[in-house]
């Protein structure tokens, strides 16, 4: 996530504070995205995303590392531009949305690493699983935008095996190999909205 200001009082060396970021966000999914990509085929790559989601992070800019963040998805959304392969995904043999419609990530710690990146520790609910899921993330920036909100910006990248979830469908390949991988990266460009307009400590 990505945004850019002066710098205020460094807490250590390569590490600074945001105090004036503090505050409630919700995440904008028309100017955010939620994506993905996996090998298919053992030749190519596929990319997709989700169009539907909702996110609140609640940031503390003195003490960055007591923010927090929460995501949830309709898994039903998943777009990889193919409506058969995105209707097989939302199926039972993935994510089974007529059972289980949203996947959820909430953050469990965050550590800054300096130079505006940020380890985001978290836990990823897919189905009936939950297991824990890190997160690379760097702050782009923050402004008003037109409309006079005040908003917020970041970039993140994460790597899972989607079998740990129970994502575990696959078919083999004559010539050896399966369709699907099972390594997902998943990337993230979020811009959230200031929610309240009051500052915190």
């Amino acid at each position: 996530m990505t945004m850019s200001l002066h710098h205020d009082q460094a807490v250590s060396p390569g590490f600074r504070t945001y105090p004036g970021l503090t505050g409630a966000y919700t995440i904008d999914p028309v100017h955010s995205m939620i994506g993905f990509s996996v090998r298919h085929a053992m030749i190519s790559t596929i990319r997709g995303r989700f169009d539907r989601f909702e996110g609140l992070l609640l940031l503390n800019g003195s003490h960055p590392a007591r923010s927090e963040a929460y995501v949830s998805v309709q898994t039903d959304s998943v777009n990889t531009g193919v409506k058969e392969r995105d209707g097989h995904l939302a199926g039972p043999a993935f994510f089974d949305s007529a059972t289980f419609p949203l996947m959820s990530f909430r953050s469990t710690g965050v550590r800054p690493l300096g130079d505006d990146t940020f380890w985001l520790a978290g836990a990823l609910r897919v189905k009936d699983v939950e297991l824990p899921l890190d997160i690379d993330v760097a702050f782009g920036g923050a402004g008003d935008d037109a409309h006079g909100r005040h908003r917020v910006g970041f970039e993140g990248s994460a790597t899972l095996r989607r079998s740990d979830w129970g994502l575990a469908w696959n078919t083999p390949l004559e010539t050896g190999g399966v369709l699907v991988g099972d390594k997902v990266t998943l990337t993230l460009d979020v811009s959230a909205v200031r929610a309240d307009r009051e500052s915190g400590a």
